[in-house]
């Protein structure tokens, strides 16, 4: 019987969820799907392997029978070392939630660009054409261009700096 973990691994669109993820975290899952494949890979051979050992057939064909009776104690009193995983898996948590922390601050980072990116098309729709506009709506939206211009006409600076180098000159000739 699958295991939750399993069935939730088997539900994830991961391709989805690499071009909903930063690259930094698309190559930390991927790499962790690598090891875990590996891993699994690694497990299922070594249960394949058969773990039996004829003693019976060393006895019969060595001569220090001794050697044979440890290694057949040995062998039967063998059991595999167990390990406390509460650190692991206390990093792994902490790990999550700062996964989760970082996902919970690029969400809020995008909902307010969206919220921003919404106010910036609802005023585009609602603006005036160009060809519209005034000198008056312009110095109302822009109240600091009519002192700059004030004090260009005080100074007798009658061009605009960059301008030229930027837009060239414009001659109207026939």
């Amino acid at each position: 019987m699958a295991t939750p973990a399993r069935q939730a691994a088997t539900r994830v669109d991961w391709s989805a969820l690499g071009s909903k993820l930063k690259p930094e975290t698309v190559a930390s899952v991927n790499a962790f799907r690598r090891r875990h494949t590996e891993l699994t890979k690694t497990v299922t051979d070594l249960r394949e392997q058969s773990a039996t050992i004829d003693f019976q057939h060393y006895a019969k064909i060595l001569k220090n029978q001794k050697v044979v009776q440890d290694a057949e104690r040995a062998f039967k009193g063998f059991s595999p070392a167990t390990y406390d995983l509460k650190e692991q898996l206390r990093a792994i948590e902490s790990q999550q939630k700062a996964a989760v922390t970082a996902a919970q601050k690029t969400a809020q980072k995008v909902n307010i660009e969206v919220d921003e990116l919404k106010s910036l098309l609802t005023n585009i729709e609602t603006a005036r054409p160009v060809d519209q506009l005034t000198v008056e709506d312009v110095a109302k939206a822009y109240p600091d261009l009519d002192k700059t211009v004030e004090k260009m006409v005080k100074r007798g600076q009658w061009k605009v700096p960059g301008y030229y180098e930027r837009f060239g000159d414009f001659i109207v000739g026939f």
